[in-house]
């Protein structure tokens, strides 16, 4: 992998990862147009590394709170914090078993240009009914239980590639009422427990493999991921307060258009 790959694919997963435009369906596009090969485990979890630093440095001062709130609760001291927390590890429940049950299934026959390029318009038209239908008259200080795990069980269909993490978690929020910045900031803060749970798993496997790392572009992928990731969040909560999820919309459909022409 060259030096402008490593950049071009680390910029492709720091983006992606957090808005609603699917990562598995840009990711599809420089192997199959470009014929570039696979970017290896060890830098699979470099990227993942440095989107995970990249959220949870947005939000350290949140995610300090609830770290300590969560660890509160145990001696029965209970606050906002600790209940979100709390909502935040069992929202989570649905992704991980989803995972360690159907991952391979995916893997093996669901990365396919007609199924990406399928859910990237699906999904991308659900999310503009739910930003249609927004009423934006909840909160995340309002948030049930039974809310919360609703948006576990949407994350969970992620797992299908093209249907994009944020996209449908966001989007899930977006129907229970959340404001746009609820909706984001939830999907974001839901993502540093399943971000973190893949680079481990991708860790381990690199442990087991022990395949020689290139620490160079290792590290260049983590530090690029790391940024376009930070920028993106920031960018993103301000375009969505100004123009609502309708540009994320728009090419999510043009995407799947084109991967419909090139690869079907």
């Amino acid at each position: 992998m060259s030096t402008f790959e490593a950049i071009i694919l680390a910029l492709i997963q720091g983006l992606t990862e957090f808005l609603p435009i699917s990562s598995s369906a840009h990711l599809i596009l420089p192997s199959q147009l470009l014929g570039w090969q696979d970017q290896g485990l060890a830098f699979d979890v470099a990227v993942h590394v440095g989107t995970l630093a990249a959220v949870v440095f947005y939000y350290r001062k949140e995610v300090g709170e609830l770290i300590v709130g969560w660890f509160n609760s145990w001696r029965g001291q209970h606050s906002s914090y600790s209940r979100l927390a709390w909502f935040i590890v069992w929202a989570t429940v649905p992704a991980g078993v989803a995972g360690l049950l159907g991952n391979d299934l995916l893997e093996n026959y669901a990365r396919s240009a007609l199924v990406i390029g399928t859910t990237t318009i699906g999904f991308g038209l659900l999310l503009w009914f739910a930003d249609r239908r927004a009423s934006e008259r909840s909160s995340l200080e309002r948030l049930t239980l039974k809310q919360a795990l609703f948006i576990g069980v949407a994350q969970a269909i992620a797992l299908i590639p093209g249907t994009s993490r944020s996209g449908i978690t966001i989007t899930a929020g977006l129907l229970l009422g959340l404001t746009r910045t609820d909706a984001a900031r939830f999907s974001f803060l839901l993502s540093i427990p399943v971000i973190a749970l893949a680079g481990g798993y991708k860790g381990v496997q690199l442990v087991q493999q022990a395949e020689p790392v290139a620490w160079g572009m290792v590290t260049l992928g983590m530090l690029v991921a790391f940024f376009a990731a930070y920028l993106c969040i920031k960018l993103f909560l301000q375009v969505i307060e100004r123009m609502g999820m309708l540009p994320f919309v728009i090419y999510r459909l043009a995407l799947g258009l084109l991967l419909f022409a090139f690869f079907v």
